[in-house]
């Protein structure tokens, strides 16, 4: 009876022992969730904007690589505006932002080829103001993507969304929706999502924001009106326990630029 005991209490200490090394090693290779920053330059004329695209090109995009920091989003606005340039930059964690400045000011590569950014005189500087989104990703998207979109760059469409809410407790429902349903769907139906996060640090908050991307305009459209149909979509969006998630939401449709990573 004894040994019986015995054999029992040690087939129950390995089970258990196995079932924590199991979870152990499944949180160990789950993605780490990244952070993102989103920097939106305002401009005033062409020469600020020649000159920031050289400074992006040539200066803060090699530097942010030599930094460790992966590929980076560049994109105007598909109205053909001039006046604005999005920034989407990953970081692995906050201290990697948090960091930034202080490494690229020890880069003397970045400092050399960013003099006329960096050492802009007040009455000529390279930009009117900067808009900065400090974002953390979803659990459900822990990672940015990069799409495999083969139209040119000038017919590609990015359609970056922020959804507002009325409250804090809404804004994590939204969140919700979008890690137990939202995003599968967006797949599913071939949104090609960039990336999906939620708003750390910013105007307009509670927010989230994403982006999603397609070949061009019409196909734009066409995804969307699938996804308004789409049975899997109505199904979620009819339950109780989402109702008025969101307050409002702002569409900014997007080119990327010709020397954009993503």
């Amino acid at each position: 009876m004894l040994s019986t005991r015995k054999t029992g209490h040690s087939i129950a200490f390995w089970l258990i022992a196995a079932f924590l090394i199991t979870a152990v090693q499944a949180f160990s290779f789950a993605p780490k969730r990244e952070f993102y920053q989103l920097k939106i330059y305002h401009l005033k004329d062409n020469n600020q904007k020649d000159r920031l695209e050289t400074y992006l090109q040539q200066a803060y995009l090699p530097a942010l690589h030599r930094a460790g920091i992966g590929k980076v989003g560049v994109f105007k606005p598909a109205t053909n505006a001039d006046s604005l340039v999005y920034v989407l930059i990953p970081f692995r964690s906050v201290d990697q932002f948090m960091s930034l400045s202080e490494t690229l000011a020890k880069d003397k590569q970045y400092v050399a080829a960013g003099q006329d950014y960096i050492n802009a005189e007040y009455n000529n500087p390279v930009f009117s103001n900067i808009e900065s989104v400090l974002m953390e990703a979803f659990a459900g998207m822990p990672t940015l993507i990069v799409p495999k979109l083969q139209a040119q760059p000038s017919e590609r469409i990015y359609e970056l969304r922020r959804y507002e809410a009325a409250t804090e407790k809404l804004h994590e429902n939204k969140i919700s929706q979008f890690n137990n349903g939202e995003l599968d769907i967006f797949k599913r139906l071939g949104f090609n999502t960039v990336f999906c996060g939620q708003v750390k640090a910013g105007s307009k908050l509670p927010s989230l924001m994403y982006m999603t991307s397609f070949e061009n305009k019409a196909s734009r459209d066409e995804h969307w009106k699938s996804f308004s149909a789409d049975p899997g979509w109505k199904q979620l969006n009819s339950k109780p326990e989402y109702a008025h998630n969101f307050l409002r939401a702002d569409i900014y449709l997007l080119h990327p630029t010709t020397y954009s990573e993503i």
